[in-house]
């Protein structure tokens, strides 16, 4: 059985902050349609960069890219300083919670065993938990607020507690990237609020980078630490306010630039 470890590139010291993920000049299709063309930037260790831009623009498959399930047509990607073909060996520090995570909300599968799912790459196929892994689970579960519900079916959870579950997760591991796609899309203002206060403690306690795609622009603007905007192409690149109050979001919205100029200037009034 493999055993979870902290990956060398964590382990070995540096004068500066590490690029836990790097892309050159991707270039990435599907079904012979060309998605993302010519993206290029770096997420520094324990930041939080939200990603942003219009239906379609090719947010979920920037995702996939750093994942290594769609490959690029051309271009570099680095994670944690490897390839996607090398990542596959260190993807038990990658947490990934999907933006629809599709069950059955009548099938009797547990907060507990919704969680333990994310230690499969730790178990290895064919093998029980160990203590390690039950306690890992454990300790997840309670980070997120579950604690006491582990037995709970999932479907009997409210969305913002099956969205905890999820986080849940994907951080049950020796996880220190997360990537998560509009993880709060479906809840209501409270519990998205409570969600990503959720997040930011975690972010912060566990020293995480995170990349959440969103289509929520104040979200970003009061969490994220940088901003990315693509439409296919990289518009925009850097603090929220600077991304958020560009006129260049024009280029990369379109037809929904006038909602984002109404927030945007909305955030910097309340600045």
């Amino acid at each position: 059985m493999r055993k979870c470890r902290v990956s060398e590139f964590f382990t070995v010291p540096t004068d500066g902050p590490r690029q836990v993920i790097v892309l050159e000049d991707i270039y990435a299709s599907l079904d012979g349609h060309r998605v993302l063309e010519g993206i290029t930037f770096s997420l520094g260790e324990g930041i939080f960069l939200g990603v942003i831009g219009p239906n379609g623009a090719g947010k979920t498959t920037l995702i996939r890219v750093i994942l290594g399930l769609v490959k690029p047509d051309r271009g570099v990607v680095r994670v944690m300083g490897l390839s996607p073909e090398e990542l596959r060996h260190e993807l038990h520090h990658i947490g990934y919670m999907p933006q629809q995570v599709l069950f059955d909300p009548l099938f009797p599968v547990s907060v507990y065993d919704v969680v333990m799912m994310g230690r499969t790459c730790c178990i290895g196929p064919l093998r029980f938990p160990r203590h390690a892994d039950r306690d890992a689970v454990m300790e997840s579960i309670k980070a997120v607020g579950l604690e006491g519900l582990e037995k709970r079916p999932i479907g009997e959870l409210s969305g913002g507690q099956q969205k905890r579950a999820f986080l849940a997760r994907a951080l049950c591991l020796e996880t220190r990237i997360l990537l998560l796609d509009e993880p709060t899309s479906g809840l209501d203002y409270e519990a998205q609020e409570n969600f990503m206060d959720l997040l930011a403690r975690l972010k912060s306690e566990q020293g995480l980078s995170v990349i959440f795609v969103s289509h929520d622009v104040n979200v970003l603007a009061r969490f994220a630490d940088e901003v990315v905007c693509i439409n296919r192409a990289m518009h925009l690149h850097g603090k929220p306010m600077e991304v958020l109050g560009s006129d260049r979001l024009k280029e990369a919205y379109r037809c929904e630039f006038d909602f984002l100029a109404d927030v945007s200037m909305h955030e910097r009034r309340e600045e």
